[in-house]
């Protein structure tokens, strides 16, 4: 038996000008559904450039609700085309406070439901702390309804399949992809904003990549679901040279429920990367490694401390 659903993942550059950033996305979005995706994951950001580089309190600016611009926008197109779309956006939720969001259309337009950004960074570069509040519970959409679902990482309901949706830092965390996998995700999906600082070693940076890689790889395994990755590419400067800058790597990918590569873009170019991807394949995946079953939950209870002094 199978059931397979086939997904696009665009990704492209973006610029200081937010109707050029939505045209390329659009591009890549008809692209895909021109071969047929009813699945549509878009990089993490992807109306502005990667502002996170630095602090500055007029890029607050940027920001916008939900629903708004983007959402009418996207949801048009995914009315049009008959498919799910995952986008992200820089949501402000209230006079000062504000969210790195992935919002999912669906193939009617309207709003499937919001996932905002768990974890959030704050290195050189990637002064996200700034900008980002925490989200503090995922708000899942059921079809023709909507609910109010626990705090923590919770799986949208969509014609599609119930999509596993985090964002970018929340890729280098188990914990968040099991709790997706717990909570009945039958794929996770990942819009991505990660590039190497230019100023590092090239080995260097090529570790980075893998390790960016191989880490959502294991998610894939670990358990048992397809994963989908989009990136931007590029290279954006700091404005106020603080940082060298960064040179965006790319290469958005899907991997099956064994990590195993089923597409893969390029590291420098603009792509919409088509791929099919059979849901029921987990079933089978969970059959021969039966992780799920075999976890120790009576022992894991110190994960909730920080750390066991």
């Amino acid at each position: 038996m199978s059931r397979i659903l086939r997904a696009g993942i665009v990704q492209h550059a973006c610029t200081e000008d937010r109707t050029e950033n939505l045209a390329r996305s659009e591009a890549g979005i008809r692209l895909a559904a021109g071969k047929g995706a009813k699945l549509l994951l878009l990089q993490e950001l992807h109306t502005s450039v990667y502002f996170c580089q630095y602090e500055s309190t007029r890029l607050f600016d940027l920001a916008e609700t939900i629903p708004g611009p983007s959402t009418e926008f996207f949801g048009a197109l995914a009315k049009e085309l008959e498919l799910v779309i995952v986008c992200s956006l820089f949501e402000k939720r209230a006079p000062g406070l504000y969210h790195n969001t992935a919002v999912v259309l669906e193939r009617d337009g309207s709003i499937a439901g919001k996932y905002r950004k768990m974890h959030i960074p704050d290195d050189p570069g990637y002064y996200e702390k700034f900008y980002f509040t925490p989200g503090d519970a995922g708000v899942a959409g059921t079809l023709g309804a909507s609910t109010a679902p626990p705090a923590g990482f919770v799986p949208i309901v969509t014609s599609v399949g119930k999509l596993g949706v985090l964002v970018c830092w929340d890729q280098w965390y188990p914990e968040a992809a099991r709790l997706m996998a717990l909570a009945g995700a039958e794929l996770l999906l990942y819009p991505t904003a990660i590039g190497a600082n230019p100023a590092d070693a090239t080995d260097e940076q090529e570790r980075q990549r893998e390790a960016w890689i191989t880490v959502q790889r294991a998610h894939a395994v670990a358990n048992g679901l397809p994963v989908l990755v989009a990136n931007r590419i590029g290279f954006e400067p700091d404005p106020t040279s603080q940082t060298p800058g960064a040179e965006f790597w790319g290469s958005s990918f899907a991997a099956g429920p064994q990590g195993e590569f089923l597409a893969q873009a390029s590291r420098d170019k603009g792509e919409a990367s088509i791929v099919d991807i059979d849901l029921e394949r987990s079933e089978n995946v969970r059959r021969w490694w039966p992780f799920l079953r075999d976890r120790r939950i009576d022992a894991y209870g110190d994960l909730v401390r920080r750390f066991r002094d």
